[in-house]
Parts: C-alpha cells; structure tokens; sequence
C-alpha cells in the first residue's frame, strides 16, 4: 500500500513558453536518511519508477553501522549522494573502531567518504542545493516542518533546497526557494504520516513534488 501527494509548486513567473519547449523536464528521485534499511531504499526505488537523477540527502548508514548494501546499491544508481551527520561521526576519529570491523568493503567505505556534505546541481536550468540539516553553519539543526527557522532557507543560493535529518515531510516556498524533504525512506518518525516511510519525485521544470508514503517492510504493513 502506498499512498502519494501531489504538491503543485509553480511561482506565477515561471518559465515562458518558449523556454519551456527548449528546456527538457527532467524527474529527479530523492530519498534521505536510509540508516541501513536496504529494504525502504528498493521499494522507494520501485515507488519513484523511472527516474533522470537520484539523489541521497545524507545518513545513508546508521550510528556505527555501514551498509555494504545500501551504499552500493546508491553507487549502481549513479545517485547524487551527500554525507549526513551518521557519516560524519562514522567517518570521524570516533568512529575509528566501527570501521574495522570484519565485513565492511572498503572501496565502498572510500566511496562514499569521498562525498561532500553539501552539493549544488544544475538542472533544467535550475539550481539545486542538496544539504542534509541546514544551508548554514554551524550545520547540524534539526528544522522541524512548522519551525520559524524554515524561512532562512529563503537565503540559500538556490533555486531549490532539499534537506532531510528531520525525517518529516516538507514541501514549502519560503521567498523564492523551493525547500522540500522527503522524510525517511529508511526510519520513519513522523506522526503525521503514520510513521511510514517515504520518498519524493520533483519535476523540474513544473516543480511539482509528489511525496509518496510506504510502510517500512521490516514491520510489516500497518
């Protein structure tokens, strides 16, 4: 059972139709804070169908935990990938012992210790800003969908900011930045989708965002 929203985004002063005919729409996928779940991530995969561009808004692994799978299967998918605040202190001298642990493959660890924890992307003539808390520093904040703080995404060098770490579903103007998270398609934690799982779909030139809800399959369905 899935349940999807559909969230019409277009400012009023959007593409003419002339540059709009010359720009191709591209359906970009976004999931965020995985944490291991290889299980969320295949049928978020699945939920989002065909796809132009994944992207990975960071926690892709869990605490001390590395996931030879989940990393891998982001890295066939040629997705767009960002460390979270899980890779941060997986990856940091605190996380010294967990990496030697038996099992772990280390051309993956390397990979994606090699991402950034901030990426811009250009498409469709949009610009992209892929964070995993927040477009300023100290980073790290959790921005809750109702927080005030939510509007100084306003002032990102972005026409879109997608972020995740909260796990809650947002799909928000604030000025002329499109923000939006997709929730967790990997630990569900908001109320106010019954705690399922979740992933998102931006077309980008519409700007619609379609979030689409799921069970987590290691508890059954609710």
């Amino acid at each position: 059972h899935r349940d999807l929203h559909s969230f019409p985004t277009r400012r009023s002063s959007d593409l003419t139709g002339i540059r709009r005919s010359e720009t191709r729409s591209l359906k970009v996928g976004i999931v965020s804070d995985l944490h291991c779940n290889l299980q969320g991530l295949d049928l978020a995969l699945e939920a989002m169908g065909d796809v132009d561009e994944l992207l990975c808004l960071g926690d892709s692994i869990f605490e001390y935990q590395f996931s030879n799978d989940v990393v891998a299967r982001l890295k066939q998918r040629d997705a767009h990938i960002i460390l979270g605040n899980h890779e941060e202190v997986f990856l940091s001298p605190a996380g010294t012992r967990a990496r030697q642990r038996d099992g772990i493959d280390l051309a993956l660890m390397e990979f994606l210790a090699a991402q950034p924890h901030r990426r811009y992307l250009d498409l469709s003539g949009k610009r992209l800003l892929l964070i995993h808390s927040t477009p300023w520093e100290p980073r790290g904040e959790y921005v809750h969908p109702h927080s005030a703080k939510l509007e100084r995404f306003a002032e990102a060098d972005a026409d879109i900011v997608l972020y995740g770490h909260t796990h809650c579903q947002v799909v928000k103007r604030v000025g002329n930045v499109l923000v939006i998270n997709p929730g967790s398609a990997g630990d569900a934690r908001d109320n106010r989708n019954d705690r399922q799982l979740s992933c998102a779909v931006l077309d980008t030139v519409s700007e619609e965002v379609q979030v689409i809800d799921y069970p987590d399959p290691r508890f059954g369905a609710t």
